[in-house]
């Protein structure tokens, strides 16, 4: 499990922001994927808050870049 939240390169299908979910807890990014899309049937806000994390999430190169 990676400590950090950041939007790997590899793996992405739209933004990164489930694969990077995915990466930081431990899981599958279909799963997370799956989760997000059953979540959609749901009223809410899910689509908001995926495109907060889209914005606040750092690519994965650029969070190496910054680090050293």
């Amino acid at each position: 499990m990676s400590l950090k939240l950041v939007r790997p390169r590899e793996g992405r299908m739209l933004a990164g922001v489930c694969a990077g979910l995915a990466q930081r807890f431990g899981m599958s990014a279909g799963m997370i994927r799956l989760l997000f899309l059953l979540s959609l049937l749901l009223p809410g806000t899910q689509v908001i808050v995926y495109l907060v994390l889209w914005i606040l999430m750092p690519n994965e190169d650029r969070h190496a870049a910054t680090r050293y």
